[in-house]
């Protein structure tokens, strides 16, 4: 066992450990790094289905079929679930949604070149095994009775949890994909003000990446149904945090927040104990009922932190969490729009000067209205549509002056070509769906997965 894994596993014997851990995230400018997550929706070619874990055509197949691209198979009680290179993995959600984590990456164009070439390796062995993968923010066709479930063991636990706390939580696991971003910070001021910034524009990301808009074959009444269904996931892990704003807001204001959120488990000896809705501060004083006398290591704080899921997420970087899946280009324009805005001084200065006066309350009218009216959502006498071109400005400005290039000259703000569209034409890739259902698809939900699959 390494240093790193011995130092993980020792017990927590102070409680300023926890805001050391977020504080061993901070880096210094020239070490910061692109993180890109994106999740996308599996199905059978010759009946749309979603694939199960077993057999021929299944998950477990498309994993094993990807290691002759190099990738180092993960498995969980003898079961491939993971997938392992060069920094990136590639994961199932609950329902065997595929995940792309993608490794921390100096530049938009590496992360471009990375999805790309992950989005190549998947066809090929979908492929051979006459499956399909479709990126959009919910299941368009598909009950929640339909989905599978994958053999991993915290989902058992969560699946169990979450009608306990929520209506909606059972689909946010099993019939919805996004797309994220990781960055980094310089230090907890630095942090605080890329907090608040991506926190207040997370509703113009959900507005402009907008692409779930039906459901069991119909038009859901939303244009991000998969940004509604974290309105009534879980109360105690979601929203908009709005603490992150408050004066004195920093590590432990957020360590205090993970101590509030109920746990879901803890993992040891390669076993999920079941320890839903119990406190991390009765495990920090040993008093934990699924593991008495136990105390909390590092690794257990680092798991609970990938249990709360508000509109931005801290771990040892902040993750931007608003956006919906979709196809290749706006994988890559996700990146590129939050790294306009918060990785050069001057561009986060100006997305701070515009979103510094948002108040309490039109924060959580801009949370709440967008999964529903996106662009077209009223906003200070003119629409989300005009936040969301100004946000855009500022990123290019940004992008620009970060100057970072590829083979041929160019700089990362063609990767925003794509929002631009979506903003000048004020019609979001859900109100294009919408348009073909109504139009040359006749009410049928089935062509979208033969015009818009990967």
């Amino acid at each position: 066992m390494s240093s790193a894994s011995t130092a993980a596993d020792l017990p927590i014997t102070d409680r300023a450990q926890l805001a050391a851990y977020l504080q061993a995230g901070e880096k210094p400018r020239a070490d910061w790094r692109i993180g890109t997550e994106h999740e996308k929706f599996g199905f059978r070619l010759d009946d749309l289905r979603p694939p199960e874990f077993d057999g021929e055509r299944g998950i477990e197949a498309l994993l094993k079929g990807l290691t002759r691209f190099g990738w180092e198979a993960q498995e969980e009680n003898g079961r491939v679930i993971a997938l392992l290179k060069d920094g990136a993995s590639v994961t199932l959600e609950p329902a065997g949604q595929l995940e792309l984590s993608g490794a921390a990456l100096e530049s938009v164009h590496q992360t471009c070149v990375e999805v790309g070439s992950h989005l190549n390796e998947v066809r090929q062995v979908a492929d051979e095994l006459r499956l399909g993968f479709l990126g959009m923010g919910f299941q368009p066709k598909w009950r929640r009775q339909d989905m599978p479930w994958m053999p991993k063991g915290r989902y058992r636990i969560m699946r169990d949890y979450m009608p306990r706390v929520g209506s909606l939580g059972v689909d946010m696991m099993t019939r919805t994909c996004t797309v994220q971003v990781n960055l980094d910070y310089a230090d907890e001021a630095d942090m605080v003000k890329k907090f608040r910034v991506s926190l207040a524009l997370q509703p113009v990301a959900t507005a402009l990446f907008a692409d779930s808009p039906f459901t069991e074959g119909r038009p859901n009444g939303y244009l991000s149904y998969r940004s509604h269904i974290w309105t009534d996931t879980d109360a105690d892990r979601t929203g908009m945090l709005d603490f992150v704003f408050e004066d004195g807001f920093g590590y432990e204001r957020y360590v205090d927040y993970m101590l509030d959120v109920p746990m879901y488990f803890s993992y040891r000896d390669g076993i999920y104990h079941d320890a839903s809705g119990q406190s991390f501060r009765d495990f920090l004083d040993g008093r934990l009922p699924v593991l008495p006398g136990a105390l909390p290591t590092l690794r257990d704080w680092s798991d609970h932190l990938t249990t709360a899921f508000p509109e931005v997420r801290l771990k040892k970087f902040l993750e931007m969490r608003g956006a919906d899946s979709g196809p290749w280009s706006r994988i890559c324009a996700l990146p590129a729009f939050w790294v306009g805005l918060l990785y050069d001084d001057a561009a986060l200065d100006a997305a701070w000067d515009l979103v510094k006066d948002f108040s309490l309350a039109e924060r959580h009218a801009l949370r709440d209205g967008v999964p529903q009216h996106a662009l077209k959502l009223p906003f200070r006498g003119a629409s989300v549509r005009e936040l969301a071109r100004e946000a855009l400005k500022i990123s290019i400005a940004g992008l620009r002056r970060r100057a970072r290039l590829n083979g041929n000259g160019a700089d990362e703000t063609a990767f925003l070509d794509p929002l631009l569209e979506i903003a000048e034409a004020g019609q979001t890739p859900a109100e294009r769906k919408l348009e073909l259902f109504h139009g040359e698809w006749n009410g049928d939900i089935d062509p979208v997965f033969r015009q818009f699959a990967y």
